[in-house]
C-alpha cells in the first residue's frame, strides 16, 4: 500500500516523491533509533523502533496534510515581524493574494483537485459570512485598515476557514480513512446545519450549543476513524479527533491573536490567552468542517472497504 493514499485526480509525481521523502526519512531515522535504543533488549528495541517510525510518520504526514494551514499562518507570522509600513499594499491585501496564490498553486500542481477546491471555496464563502456577522456584533475585530474587505472583514480571513477544509480534505486522502459506525450523512447534514444556525442566533440570547453538544454525542458516540500511518492501521474516536482539531485551531488563534493580526475585545489594551471556552465553539466548527468535506470524500466503511458508507 502507498504511504500516500493515491487518487487519479492527484499528481502521481507528487504523490510518489512524498512517498520517497518519508521513506528516505524513516531509513534515517531507523538508524538512529537503533542507535539510540541498542543498550536495550532486543524486542524492547524493535518495538520502540516500530513505534518511533510509526509517530514520526504520523507528523510528517499531519504537516503534509496542513501545509495550506502552515504556509497561511507562517505568512500571518512573517508580516507581523516585518512589513514595510508605508507598502502600498496593506498587510491583509498582500495576506490576501498570499493565500489566493497557494490556492493557485495547489490546483496547478494537482495537489488537491478541482472538486476539493470547490469545497474549499464553499469554507471561504460560509466562514466569511460568518465573520462579517460576527465583528458587526463585536465578537472580535481586525485593526488593520485594507482595499480587500467586506464591512470589517479582510477577505483573506476567508482563507483561515479555507484552510481547515484543505486540511481536512487533504488529511482524508494521506491517511486513507475509513470508519465504523459512521452516522447517516443525513443525520449529520442536519446537525452540521444546526450549527451554523446557532453561531448566528446565539447573539440573541437563543443558544442552543449544549443541545449540539449532545445531539453530536449520540451521533458520533459509537464511530470511529481507522488511518494509515506507516506499517500499521490505528483507529480512534472521532469525537476524540474533533476535539483534538480543535484544540490545534485553538493554539493557532492564540498566535493570530498575538501578532495582532485579529483582536477579542478583552484584549485591546493588551495580550491576553484567548479563552479555552473557545474550544467548544470550535469542536462545532470541526464538526460541521467535516461535513462538509464528505461531500467531496464520502466516509469510506471499513466493512466495505473501498465502497461509500449508507447515506
Amino acid at each position: 500500500m502507498p504511504l500516500l493514499h493515491q487518487t487519479s485526480q492527484i499528481s502521481p509525481e507528487i504523490e510518489t516523491r512524498f512517498d520517497r521523502w518519508l521513506l528516505a526519512i524513516i531509513s534515517v531515522a531507523t538508524a538512529l533509533f537503533q542507535k539510540i535504543f541498542a543498550p536495550l533488549p532486543s524486542t524492547w528495541r524493535e518495538r520502540l523502533i516500530t513505534f518511533s517510525n510509526e509517530f514520526l510518520a504520523f507528523g510528517i504526514k499531519q504537516a503534509w496534510a496542513c501545509l495550506f494551514g502552515g504556509l497561511l499562518l507562517a505568512g500571518i507570522i512573517g508580516t507581523t515581524i516585518w512589513y514595510p509600513e508605508n507598502a502600498a499594499l496593506a498587510r491583509y491585501d498582500f495576506l490576501f493574494l498570499y493565500a489566493l496564490s497557494i490556492q493557485i498553486i495547489f490546483l496547478l500542481t494537482k495537489m488537491e483537485h478541482l472538486s476539493e477546491a470547490i469545497v474549499i471555496l464553499l469554507f471561504h464563502i460560509v466562514g466569511t459570512v460568518m465573520e462579517v456577522y460576527k465583528t458587526d456584533a463585536g465578537s472580535w475585530i481586525y485593526p488593520e485598515e485594507n482595499f480587500f474587505r467586506i464591512g470589517g472583514v479582510p477577505l483573506f480571513s476567508g482563507f483561515m476557514y479555507a484552510a481547515v477544509g484543505s486540511y481536512l480534505a487533504r488529511v482524508m486522502r494521506i491517511f486513507d480513512f475509513t470508519f465504523t459506525h459512521y452516522p447517516r450523512r443525513l443525520y449529520t447534514v442536519l446537525l452540521a446545519v444546526a450549527i451554523y444556525i446557532n453561531f448566528f442566533t446565539n447573539r440573541y440570547g437563543f443558544d442552543i450549543r449544549l443541545i449540539l453538544f449532545g445531539l453530536s454525542g449520540l451521533l458520533y458516540w459509537r464511530c470511529f476513524v481507522h488511518y494509515h500511518v506507516f506499517k500499521w492501521r490505528h483507529r480512534m474516536p472521532m469525537i476524540l479527533g474533533y476535539f483534538l482539531v480543535a484544540m490545534f485551531i485553538w493554539f493557532a488563534e492564540n498566535i493570530g491573536t498575538i501578532t495582532g493580526t485579529w483582536l477579542y475585545p478583552n484584549q485591546d489594551k493588551g495580550w491576553e490567552m484567548v479563552s479555552f471556552s473557545k474550544m467548544g465553539s470550535w469542536y462545532l466548527l470541526m464538526l460541521l468542517s467535516f461535513v462538509l468535506v464528505t461531500l467531496v470524500h464520502p466516509p469510506k466503511s471499513v466493512r466495505l472497504e473501498g465502497q461509500e458508507n449508507r447515506s
